[in-house]
């Protein structure tokens, strides 16, 4: 079995390194060639193309920005498809429409490939400790398969019955995610302006049951003014909408995420859109209303 991974990025690089370090022979290919350095420094091997890389590979990890940058990999809609798809198993790490993903895998399976929906939940820091959560969805002997290649990713894998059903439980998670991460960044803003200690607000809320890893991480950032990015705002405004499409699309009232929504895409067309996600505190400077 030949694995390769196309999208060596801010989550593609340290997950790409960690197959490498399990041992996993790896063909490698990125539109800009030079972020593969390191892994061919660990062993990689980096393909002179996309179509060389699928010639040789019979799974391929995609972890790419968004449903273009999946088209244009693959060749979607063009003649390159079937060649690329034809006996390939295509693995989706990045998020995406479930919607997208369910047409995706219907043109894979119809031009001779499979395909596994495994988007995972966690930002840069999981992925460089092999922490993420993974959640698989896909036809039962093709999770099989790459499932031994999600242990050197995941802490812990869920499996979501078949495409989309990975996608969707991603945006539900993230649902959380983001509503947890906005109100943290509005605490922060309120309290300083209440003249609140800021140092002891995090040792009250670090000390109580709302605590996790993710208050935690992310409160520290907010204190240290820390905007550097684990999850960047312009990436995280897109997966709000995906989740808000979600929830309309369900006929679920989702009244925060929808207000998200408007936050996280009003500081995406800032100055803040390559900072972390906190960097939505940036969208509370405003007076109040």
């Amino acid at each position: 079995m030949s694995v390769g991974f196309i999208g060596i990025g801010r989550m593609g690089l340290p997950m790409a390194r960690n197959l490498l370090r399990a041992g996993i022979a790896l063909d490698v290919w990125n539109r800009s060639p030079e972020q593969c350095a390191e892994l061919v420094g660990g062993g990689a091997r980096c393909a002179d193309s996309v179509d060389a890389l699928f010639e040789r590979c019979d799974i391929v990890f995609l972890m790419l920005l968004n449903e273009a940058a999946v088209d244009a990999v693959l060749g979607r809609g063009t003649p390159a498809f079937a060649s690329r798809a034809a006996g390939t198993t295509v693995v989706q790490l990045g998020t995406t429409s479930p919607e997208f993903s369910a047409a995706l895998a219907a043109d894979l399976r119809a031009a001779g490939g499979a395909y596994v929906e495994a988007p995972v939940s966690g930002s840069r820091v999981p992925a460089e400790e092999g922490r993420l959560v993974g959640m698989v969805a896909g036809h039962d002997a093709e999770v099989e398969a790459v499932l031994p290649l999600l242990a050197p990713l995941c802490a812990s894998v869920f499996r979501c019955g078949d495409v989309p059903g990975a996608l969707r439980m991603k945006l539900a998670a993230n649902h959380f995610l983001i509503g947890l991460v906005t109100v943290l960044a509005e605490t922060v803003h309120a309290a300083r302006a209440a003249g609140v200690d800021l140092d002891t607000l995090r040792q009250v809320i670090d000390a109580g049951p709302m605590a996790s890893a993710v208050s935690r991480a992310k409160l520290g950032k907010l204190l240290a003014a820390d905007f550097s990015a684990q999850a960047a705002i312009r990436d995280v405004s897109t997966i709000t909408q995906l989740v808000a499409a979600q929830c309309r699309q369900a006929g679920a009232a989702a009244p925060l995420i929808e207000h998200c929504v408007a936050l996280y895409r009003t500081t995406a067309a800032g100055a803040h859109a390559d900072e972390d996600m906190i960097a939505v505190i940036h969208a509370f400077a405003g007076p109040a209303t």
